[in-house]
């Protein structure tokens, strides 16, 4: 891979979708590509890249989005934010959403359906607490061909072993040879969505919780920040939002700040101070 081939298409993945591949990367471009090229009949990422530079066939660009964007998935992730999910920000919602009876939360950059089927599957468990409330759901990723595959519910052995709990598993899925298909119950408490987070989201609404996890590692500081600014216009001033372990708004973003004691959950800054008091 030359040099201006590899410029050329990472320059292109920023601008399209955010994300940043620096030259260590080229490795990955290639292995995620190379089955793009054949898909297209094509010898290999150089002929895809000359394919690329003589043409603006949207099929083409789009294999090559959702080949570089698409990223793995697992149910209960880090388990931790989960915890907090139940005990911490759903109580604080039933509580402040008493009147209204809504919440609605986004999965930002969902991917295959585990983190927003996880959510599902702890409302569900909640029972009689949320009997008569909306809950809305709404789960979004750039690629769909991830999104086809989420809204399926369908898993393989190796993916329901990861993270989810085996009580769980008995109790809303269903197997089917050496798969595992979520129950519609918890299917149809989802609304999967394409959206590009370098875009507005005032399309899908107001957000009382957001998980955008893990995904901001893959954006440079400018793109964080547009994406931070997006995201803290559509929350009102006790939303939670979610972000990866090992990511921070330090040096990137004004609009949020971490809520003490509570490693990846953020709340709204407004005036220079945490406005969620009742999370702290």
């Amino acid at each position: 891979m030359n040099v201006s081939d590899f410029d050329f298409i990472s320059q292109f993945l920023k601008k399209r979708s955010g994300l940043v591949l620096s030259q260590d990367k080229a490795y990955l471009l290639e292995s995620r590509l190379n089955p793009v090229a054949r898909k297209w009949s094509l010898s290999g990422f150089d002929e895809l890249v000359q394919k690329v530079r003589a043409t603006n066939d949207e099929r083409i660009l789009n294999d090559i989005t959702e080949a570089m964007t698409t990223n793995e998935s697992f149910f209960f992730r880090d388990q931790k934010p989960f915890d907090q999910f139940k005990d911490l920000v759903l109580p604080h919602m039933l509580e402040k959403r008493a009147s209204s009876k809504t919440i609605r939360i986004w999965s930002a950059a969902c991917s295959s359906g585990q983190e927003p089927y996880t959510l599902a599957m702890l409302l569900k468990e909640a029972g009689p607490a949320l009997a008569g409330w909306k809950i809305e759901i709404i789960a979004t990723d750039l690629s769909n061909e991830i999104l086809n595959k989420a809204k399926e519910g369908v898993y393989t052995q190796f993916e329901v072993q990861r993270g989810l709990p085996i009580n769980l598993l008995v109790k809303y899925f269903q197997q089917n040879g050496d798969r595992w298909q979520i129950d519609s119950s918890i299917r149809n408490m989802v609304t999967f969505k394409p959206f590009n987070l370098l875009e507005s989201p005032a399309m899908l609404g107001k957000f009382d919780i957001v998980f955008c996890r893990n995904v901001l590692i893959y954006f440079d500081q400018p793109t964080k920040s547009a994406v931070l600014k997006n995201i803290a216009k559509q929350m009102p001033d006790d939303g939670f939002l979610y972000l990866g372990g090992a990511e921070t708004v330090l040096g990137i973003s004004d609009e949020f700040q971490l809520i003490p004691g509570k490693r990846g959950i953020y709340g709204l800054v407004r005036n220079g101070e945490l406005v969620n008091k009742a999370a702290v």
